[in-house]
C-alpha cells in the first residue's frame, strides 16, 4: 500500500512538474470537484463525487490539465463504490483519469468581472482509453482565483467498460460529468 501511494505521489509530482515551465501566470487547484452521474429513473442513484482532483492552468498557453484519482470517487452506497472500483473502472489497473486540453480563444486579462463562457477542447484518458472532449465552461476571475465550471457527457462504451446485462437498465448509457475548479494563482 505504501509503495502504491509512493507511486501515485510520484505520478502526481511528475504531472505537475510538466506544467511548471517558466510561465509566471499559472493557476492550480488541488481540491477540484469532479462529479459523475449515471442514474436511471426508478433505480438507485448512480452518482459519485471526488473532491481531490488536481487541475493546473497556464495563462500563457491557455492549457488546462487535470488529474483525478479514480479510487477517490465517493458513492453514497459503499457496495456500489466497491463494484465501481473493482468491476467497472478497474482502478487498481487504471488508477487515474487525466484531462489535457486548452481554453480556446480565451483572454484571461479581458475576462469580464462577471465571467463568461469559453470553449474547452482536449482529451480524457480514462480506463486505458482516450476520448476527445469539447464543451463550454463558465470562467470567472475573482481575487486571483480562476473559477472554471463545466460539464460534458461520455458513455461507458467510450472507455470499453462493459455493463453486465443484469444491471444494464439501472445504469445510464450516457454519463454526465461535472467539474468545478477554483484555481489559485501561484
Amino acid at each position: 500500500m505504501v509503495q502504491r501511494m509512493a507511486k501515485i505521489s510520484l505520478v502526481l509530482i511528475l504531472f505537475l512538474w510538466n506544467y511548471q515551465g517558466v510561465a509566471q501566470d499559472q493557476f492550480i487547484d488541488r481540491n477540484g470537484v469532479v462529479i459523475f452521474e449515471a442514474s436511471e429513473e426508478l433505480f438507485e442513484e448512480v452518482k459519485a463525487i471526488n473532491s481531490t482532483a488536481t487541475a493546473v492552468y497556464d495563462a500563457e498557453t491557455n492549457e488546462l490539465a487535470s488529474l483525478t484519482l479514480v479510487r477517490a470517487f465517493e458513492f453514497k452506497n459503499s457496495l456500489m463504490q466497491e463494484h465501481f472500483n473493482e468491476s467497472y473502472a478497474e482502478s487498481d489497473q487504471f488508477p487515474k483519469a487525466i484531462f489535457r486540453g486548452a481554453l480556446k480563444n480565451f483572454d484571461l486579462v479581458g475576462l469580464p468581472s462577471a465571467g463568461g463562457e469559453v470553449q474547452l477542447e482536449g482529451t480524457l484518458d480514462f480506463h486505458g482509453k482516450v476520448k476527445k472532449i469539447q464543451t463550454v465552461v463558465n470562467a470567472q476571475l475573482v481575487n486571483d482565483v480562476l473559477s472554471l465550471l463545466g460539464n460534458f457527457t461520455v458513455s461507458p462504451a467510450d472507455f470499453d467498460i462493459e455493463i453486465p446485462r443484469i444491471v444494464r437498465n439501472q445504469i445510464a448509457k450516457e454519463v454526465q460529468v461535472k467539474f468545478d475548479f477554483k484555481l489559485k494563482r501561484k
